[in-house]
């Protein structure tokens, strides 16, 4: 298994080193890391920090890889976040350098951030999810350059609400737009364990979502922890690739010069 969402100290939220990260890849058995760093263009209060210099990124992971080619499988991906007024900067940055691997996601909505609680300041809960959701089908729709969707429900981690998943039943008209959008362009979308580490206590998205993926002939899935800390990688895979098992998939995915390489679960 390849651990295909990790950020190192090149993500402006992490401090994880990179080193570090490979050392306990092996201890716990995974066979590859995808790093996936940050760039999100225009981020609400944006400093220069959340830019990445990508001939420093790109010699610094070579490097890594060929220390590591014997033990582990590095490769080098981007979590590219969309926003509608970026395009042209996202694209840039994806046709001038050679990832293995994109992930499109959705972490700032109308400018606002969830993380921060603004965004969802005089919204209703259900109005809330119900415009993250069209953003994310936006993001599906307004370019190709990208592999999977990343954490689709990633914004109700950070409602101040009781109940805070976005499941499937309450949102189906406009989550098959999405996913029905991805299944068409041939895009993936992504299993991200990181809900299962705090108060959501789930998958993002959850299973629900992937038994309806799995309905509408989706077939794309790469697993990812999100880590931004060595102990979370590779975090609870097994328990998600039992899950992907039970409602039928036969195998992930992890992405190799933008082409997806399968692997039997």
């Amino acid at each position: 298994m390849h651990d295909n969402h990790i950020h190192s100290k090149f993500s402006a939220d992490s401090h994880m080193e990179a080193e570090e990260a490979c050392k306990r890849a092996v201890e716990i058995g995974l066979s590859g890391l995808v790093f996936t760093d940050h760039v999100d263009y225009d981020f609400p209060d944006f400093d220069e920090s959340f830019l990445i210099d990508y001939n420093e990124y790109f010699s610094f992971f070579h490097e890594l890889k060929a220390r590591w080619k014997s033990k582990l499988d590095i490769l080098i991906g981007v979590e590219m976040g969309y926003q509608p007024q970026v395009i042209d900067e996202i694209e840039n940055t994806l046709n001038s350098y050679s990832f293995d691997f994109v992930i499109n996601s959705v972490h700032i909505i109308e400018h606002k951030d969830p993380y921060t609680g603004d965004y969802f300041i005089g919204k209703t809960q259900e109005q809330a999810y119900e415009r993250y959701l069209q953003e994310i089908l936006c993001s599906v729709n307004a370019y190709d350059n990208y592999d999977v969707i990343g954490h689709i429900g990633y914004a109700a981690r950070y409602g101040n609400y009781k109940d805070k998943p976005i499941r499937y039943k309450d949102y189906s008209d406009i989550i098959d737009e999405i996913l029905k959008a991805v299944i068409e362009k041939g895009k993936g979308i992504e299993l991200n364990t990181s809900g299962l580490r705090g108060d959501l206590g789930c998958t993002i998205p959850g299973y629900d979502v992937f038994k309806r993926y799995f309905e509408l002939g989706g077939e794309i899935i790469t697993i990812g922890s999100d880590s931004h800390y060595t102990e979370h990688l590779g975090h609870s895979f097994n328990e998600a690739l039992e899950y992907m098992a039970n409602i039928g998939f036969k195998q992930v995915a992890h992405f190799e010069k933008r082409k997806p390489v399968f692997e039997k679960i």
